[in-house]
């Protein structure tokens, strides 16, 4: 391909993606100018389209990491039309599933101008006890339990949220994350202790800053006060919880490391931070440019430079279960000091080696049930005899491990079916399809779905 007005420099790899105006799926590379890698493809009916997903250091070539596929156990749908058209899973799916969504509500108690789930527009009926029965049968039936996160929507509109998690007990799933806006169990601490109480692991709240203009441009008001108070209902009950932010270039980027500060202050309430860089599916303001998108690489220097090193770059590492272009992780134990002990480190070169996809999956899902759920309880050596520094450290890491991570959500200009194919977060579909997030999600840039409350759409 050849892009008007561009110096093509090297192009990396080929790739598939799609038509940001109708959805077909079109031939794609990874072009690299300089330091920063553009997706550039070629609609025949609509034209060229470039979008930057890569801007500077940790370097592309260091970052990205080959895996051995792990095909699902149980494929729901056949390969008819291709990747991303039939997704269900399909025998062609490269991972297993690790954390699946239910969206238990379309409903919801705010009006974000920002949603990938265009939540509150034209809801349709909740889901019955009856049909969420159904999806959890249907999820042992593809090899569960996996990591559930209930979402919608908002699923603390619902009063019934607690049975869910039962129901789901039932049915052997044991860890549960509640993936919410926080307004109704920052003023109601008995629904949350219900929540709890039926066994409810972690809260992902979200989370996008520390000052309120931020929530303001975001989520159209003023909610710091509410998000405090749900880390301290969180607190008083045991309850962990992880802050993720969706970061939107111009409005919050400047305020990283604020936030990153404020959780290291809530611990070991406060969990970790799971970064969201701003996508564009669902409900959006205009058509994005690149000035519009913040990338990984972007976000790790970020984090660094804003926590003045108290987190460095080094020590956020690519993923180990989904594709290397989609997330970041780094693990921390904090010290009484204040001190961040890494327990990752990013060697900055490209492994040659194939990961095990499912091993990643597992490993993966293991973790997040281990470190995003309830603290553990602490020992209290510290009060007792003198302990050298490694006795005060496994303590530490018992109860004070610090999550950083973040997720780079593919929308209509930045999919790449290569990494699409490598997805082990998805959404249960009412349907009893289970799709990968970014599909399910995915719109054109009229806001025409490919899968949620729609048709598949037809690759013409």
């Amino acid at each position: 391909m050849t892009f008007r007005g561009w110096k093509m420099s090297e192009t990396l790899s080929i790739t598939e993606s799609v038509c940001p105006e109708c959805l077909n799926r079109i031939p794609a590379a990874r072009v690299q100018y300089g330091e920063d890698i553009y997706l550039e493809k070629e609609c025949p009916a609509h034209g060229q389209f470039k979008t930057i997903i890569w801007r500077g250091s940790p370097a592309f070539s260091g970052w990205v990491r080959p895996k051995t596929p792990s095909f699902p156990k149980n494929p729901f749908t056949e390969v008819r039309q291709g990747c991303p058209f039939d997704c269900g899973l399909c025998p062609e799916h490269e991972q297993q599933s690790c954390c699946v969504l239910l969206e238990v509500t379309q409903r919801c108690d705010l009006h974000c101008p920002v949603c990938f789930a265009d939540a509150a527009h034209c809801p349709p009926p909740d889901l019955t006890h009856v049909e969420i029965r159904a999806w959890y049968q249907r999820l042992l039936e593809a090899g569960g339990p996996f990591n559930i996160q209930l979402s919608g929507g908002e699923p603390c509109v619902r009063d019934d949220l607690a049975e869910i998690i039962r129901i789901g007990r039932s049915y052997g799933f044991t860890f549960f994350q509640l993936n919410t806006n926080g307004l109704r169990i920052a003023r109601d601490l008995a629904y949350l202790s219900e929540l709890k109480e039926a066994g409810l692991s972690t809260v992902f709240l979200q989370f996008d800053g520390t000052r309120d203009e931020i929530f303001r441009t975001i989520r159209g008001r003023e909610l710091l006060e509410k998000k405090m108070a749900v880390i301290e209902n969180c607190a008083r009950l045991d309850i962990g919880v992880v802050l993720v932010p969706t970061l939107v270039p111009g409005v919050n980027t400047d305020n990283i490391g604020d936030i990153l500060k404020l959780a290291l202050a809530h611990m070991p309430t406060v969990r970790g931070v799971h970064f969201q860089p701003v996508s564009y599916f669902g409900r959006y303001p205009e058509t994005p440019t690149d000035e519009m998108r913040i990338t990984i690489p972007e976000v790790i220097c970020a984090i660094a430079t804003q926590t003045g090193g108290l987190i460095p770059a080094s020590t956020l590492c690519p993923p180990g279960g989904e594709n290397a272009l989609c997330s970041f992780h780094g693990n921390y134990v904090l010290m009484p000091d204040g001190a961040l002990k890494p327990l990752t480190r990013h060697k900055g070169e490209s492994c040659c080696q194939p990961v095990p996809a499912a091993e990643g999956a597992l490993r993966s899902r293991e973790f997040v049930a281990e470190h995003w759920s309830t603290p553990a309880t602490s020992l209290s050596v510290l009060s007792g005899p003198s302990f050298g520094e490694w006795d005060v450290f496994l303590e530490r890491k018992r109860t004070h491990t610090f999550c950083v991570s973040g997720m780079a959500f593919q929308d209509a200009w930045t999919l790449d079916l290569e990494r699409l194919r490598d997805c082990y977060i998805h959404t249960a579909s009412p349907d009893g399809r289970l799709v990968p997030f970014c599909a399910y999600n995915l719109t054109n840039r009229n806001g025409k779905a490919l899968y949620r409350q729609t048709n598949v759409v037809a690759n013409a």
